[in-house]
């Protein structure tokens, strides 16, 4: 994050970037990227975006994997200040269904390591303490999703409906959602652009225009997209693998 900070500055002749930390020092930051309640570091991070003068006139946001579904949920939770741009690149926007680096799933080894995963990642235990488990999305149990897990669904409005989640999003002037064609962290990797399984089997993938989120407009993807505020990117490398210039070139123009 650090030189990502100093490469945007350097581009921006030394514009206000904060990155922010979770905990009281960089090892408490990288456990909370694990260990924690991902809507209490939401808030968290709202409290401090709140806190902090320089951005009360607004500001850009790039949330790098798994921060991008917590930032949107900052956007969508917590108005004030406004985020302006927003881009998320390698996120998992609908969950993941698969372990890191598994993703033949040819392989019965593969098979049954998420089917075992799924067996737990629902219990109260996990949900409240382990960070991956708040955005497991076990498409042959949507059921036990929805009523287990106590953070995506929530943010999709796969539950119910709360309308200021969705003007909220509206709100950004361009969301930006960037897949990486290599990645074998994100499974499947279609979630960095709200893809995911059709509901019901783990194989046949769905777009997010094919989804119900989009189809009903649930969070308002639908009317960014007509309106051309989202966009779709990629990235032609693994999970998080880009370029500096890559980065100058398709991700900076959306922050000035």
């Amino acid at each position: 994050m650090g030189r990502i900070k100093n490469l945007i500055q350097e581009q921006h002749n030394g514009t206000y970037v904060v990155s922010i930390m979770i905990g009281n020092s960089i090892i408490a930051d990288e456990e909370s990227s694990f260990l924690g309640n991902a809507n209490d570091q939401v808030a968290f991070v709202c409290e401090k975006l709140q806190a902090d003068p320089e951005l009360s006139g607004g500001y850009h946001a790039i949330g790098f994997s798994q921060g991008g579904q917590f930032l949107r949920a900052v956007a969508q939770r917590c108005p004030s200040p406004p985020m302006v741009n927003f881009a998320t690149l390698g996120s998992q926007h609908q969950g993941v269904f698969g372990f890191p680096t598994c993703d033949n799933f040819t392989e019965p080894f593969c098979e049954d390591l998420r089917l075992v995963l799924s067996q737990g990642a629902y219990l109260p235990g996990l949900q409240n303490h382990v960070i991956q488990a708040q955005y497991w999305h076990d498409p042959l149990d949507e059921a036990g999703y929805r009523q287990g897990n106590i953070f995506l669904p929530d943010i999709n409005q796969e539950n119910t409906i709360n309308e200021s989640y969705k003007q909220n999003l509206l709100a950004l002037e361009n969301l930006i959602l960037v897949l990486f064609l290599q990645d074998i962290t994100v499974i499947p990797r279609e979630s960095s652009w709200f893809g995911f399984y059709k509901p019901g089997q783990d194989i046949e993938l769905q777009t997010l225009q094919e989804s119900v989120l989009y189809t009903e407009d649930r969070l308002g993807l639908k009317a960014l997209d007509e309106a051309g505020k989202l966009h779709f990117l990629t990235s032609d490398g693994g999970h998080m693998h880009y370029t500096d210039e890559w980065f100058i070139e398709n991700i900076l123009p959306y922050l000035t």
